[in-house]
């Protein structure tokens, strides 16, 4: 199998992480009740070992998880700290009305879930442009420096290249910031990118 992607189909992986975000951005609108803003802000093939050091060393705690269909891999979604305790608030404002009572648990849930919430609409996105459901496991919790995250969620493919989604979300009443990152099995998402049929215009 091959890792050449027909040049025709390069615009597809553009489109993808479009497409991804905008999933991201209609959940996280109904969730907010206002207009969220995703944008992609960079998609390219990356040397692992290069990664690290395209990333701040700021901490980030989110997500980490794993397609269990095809193009496989797994999806990160990363919130710096500050973000992470406005999504507490965010998910919590209809059930807590002091947060300087909410648990570290509860926090953490807060995250998870958000978290997941994202990671689904980011993959049905992707879904509906392949033609084909992906289920996806349960989300595991992820607290570290971003690089590190980074680097351990792309080694887990084995690869040495990564597909590399570098997104933010903006939800403007609550200054959320994320990052989604995805890194698909590259010989599977290749051998689906080629096998989308283009239609000259």
């Amino acid at each position: 199998m091959t890792l050449m992607v027909d040049i025709r189909k390069l615009s597809f992986i553009n489109e993808m992480a479009k497409v991804g975000t905008n999933g991201v951005a209609d959940n996280m609108s109904k969730l907010a009740g206002e207009d969220a803003q995703m944008e992609v802000t960079k998609t390219n093939f990356i040397d692992v070992d290069d990664i690290k050091s395209q990333l701040d060393g700021g901490k980030r705690v989110g997500v980490r998880v794993r397609l269990l269909d095809p193009p496989h891999g797994h999806i990160l979604i990363l919130f710096p700290e500050a973000s992470a305790k406005k999504i507490t608030a965010l998910m919590l404002r209809d059930v807590v009305d002091d947060m300087s009572n909410v648990s570290g648990k509860m926090a953490r849930s807060a995250v998870e879930e958000m978290g997941n919430m994202m990671a689904s609409g980011f993959i049905d996105g992707w879904a509906d442009v392949l033609g084909r459901a992906i289920d996806i496991a349960a989300p595991q919790l992820v607290y570290a420096p971003a690089g590190d995250i980074v680097v351990r969620t792309a080694g887990l493919g084995g690869d040495d290249l990564a597909l590399f989604f570098d997104s933010s979300l903006n939800i403007p009443s609550y200054q959320i910031q994320a990052e989604i990152y995805a890194f698909p099995d590259l010989e599977e998402f290749v051998e689906m990118v080629n096998g989308i049929e283009v239609h000259p215009a």
